[in-house]
């Protein structure tokens, strides 16, 4: 497999732990980009027959599809993404951690395929030349309170196997951060950063080298079942929005991100779980008080509530972010408070299950809301750990939509969720879906690409038909 990647491409400029060379690898992330224009399909609509689509252009899509197709080298594969470049929404707008694998719980596909993605990740970009830094991650306790949460966390991180994780004391703390201020905080030397977009787009040069086709501006308008002549060899047919757009392929593979339940809904199975989608917005640091943070720090999490807290994180580019927040987003692809798309707002509203987690989450919703009304709220948290950083320090910055699923009983959905579609009709049982992979869904993106393409050769056979 190293040698196969190491023949997908020349080799780039690599920034390692050192944490220098960030102009070079923003001028690489531009190289790549205008590389990756060149290369990718175009927005050509004639019909093309496959032996399986990849529905969403995301990192766990592309990561899904390139396993399947290095696998099965002579597979027919597309990935259909209804942007104009893949990674446009949850894959490019996130806080760029490469996660160890701390906070999920034991047993759960969160905390198993976050560990082997973490050491997947790391291997990919070094072998395809990825810039990248480890700069670790404290997770720290004020008072003796959250000390006990902070052991719990620390046992819940040996379960899941996360390497070198250790309890340092107040003193230490300093060593590693010397601007934080603490009592005990859980050392993970192996969180990094990276541009996830930027992985993902290796990813879909790592496929369309293989031999896949990537189709973009391709918005999914409807499945059904082939009637054409060949339906028998390729019976379900993808039409776009677009006119001409069509495609048939024998299997499908969805990994819509946002837009995952309505995808299911469209290939005749339930939306259930749906997907909710919170936005989560950003603060930026000072150039003047960026050397205060090295690394990743974050708060002891509440547990009473389903968000990790206000955070500091730095960025490949040199800046620091801090957040986010969550509020509600008032559209699926909604980045600020003007974004509204009242068919998507309402659809959540009146969402039974959003109903029951809104009465139960009423004060920590007011909460977040505020914090986005007024940044000296999230100052003031953040205060906690770097008493220095003032509103003079901080300007806004760039934010992210989350794609929350939730079950009918207002539960938030703690782990990743793939299924066999389960709708009626001949259709339904030609698709896999990934409803549920939110962070750290891009840490783990090669370890869920594994077991997507295992299911796949399971469900549709695709290793002894092929």
């Amino acid at each position: 497999m190293s040698q196969l990647l190491k023949q997908l491409g020349a080799p780039v400029a690599v920034l390692r732990s050192a944490g220098v060379g960030s102009a070079a690898a923003a001028n690489q992330s531009v190289d790549r980009q205008r590389r990756w224009q060149h290369m990718t399909a175009g927005k050509g609509s004639g019909k093309r027959d496959y032996d399986l689509v990849v529905v969403g252009g995301g990192i766990v899509g592309a990561a899904s599809a390139r396993e399947i197709l290095l696998r099965h080298p002579n597979l027919k594969l597309a990935i259909v993404e209804k942007e104009n470049k893949l990674a446009m929404h949850q894959s490019g707008h996130n806080s760029g951690v490469i996660h160890a694998g701390i906070y999920y719980k034991p047993g759960t596909l969160k905390a198993r395929l976050c560990v082997e993605g973490l050491h997947l990740s790391y291997k990919y970009l070094d072998e395809r030349s990825i810039p990248y830094k480890k700069v670790g991650k404290l997770i720290v306790a004020t008072d003796a309170k959250e000390v006990k949460l902070l052991e719990d966390l620390h046992q819940r991180g040996i379960k899941n196997n996360v390497p070198d994780l250790r309890m340092i004391e107040g003193d230490q703390i300093k060593e590693i951060e010397p601007y934080c201020h603490g009592v005990k905080a859980l050392h993970s030397p192996h969180t990094g950063i990276v541009d996830w977009a930027l992985v993902t787009q290796y990813y879909g040069e790592d496929f369309k080298r293989a031999g896949g086709q990537i189709h973009l501006d391709f918005n999914v308008k409807k499945f059904s079942e082939s009637q054409d002549e060949g339906s028998a060899d390729y019976p379900v047919t993808i039409q776009g929005s677009k006119p001409g757009q069509t495609i048939r392929t024998r299997h499908v593979l969805t990994c819509g991100g946002l837009q995952s339940d309505l995808l299911a809904e469209k290939t005749g199975c339930p939306r259930s779980p749906r997907i909710v989608p919170f936005r989560g917005e950003y603060l930026l640091l000072s150039k003047e008080k960026q050397h205060m943070v090295r690394g990743n720090i974050y708060p002891v999490p509440d547990p009473r509530f389903p968000f990790l807290g206000v955070h500091f994180t730095p960025r490949m580019d040199g800046s620091i972010w801090l957040g986010p927040n969550a509020v509600l987003a008032l559209k699926r692809e909604g980045y600020t408070w003007g974004d509204i798309h009242l068919g998507e707002l309402f659809d959540a509203l009146r969402y039974p299950g959003f109903i029951k987690m809104a009465s139960k989450y009423i004060g920590f919703g007011l909460s977040e809301m505020s914090k986005s009304a007024f940044i000296n709220l999230q100052i003031k948290a953040l205060q906690k750990y770097i008493p220095e950083v003032t509103e003079y320090d901080i300007q806004r910055g760039p934010a992210g939509v989350r794609a929350q699923a939730m079950d009918m009983d207002g539960n938030l959905v703690d782990d990743f969720i793939f299924d066999r579609g389960v709708g009626s009709g001949a259709l339904a049982k030609r698709v896999l879906h990934c409803r549920n992979a939110p962070s750290p869904g891009a840490t783990s993106s090669l370890a869920i690409a594994k077991m997507m393409a295992d299911k796949v050769e399971q469900e549709f056979d695709i290793g002894k038909a092929h």
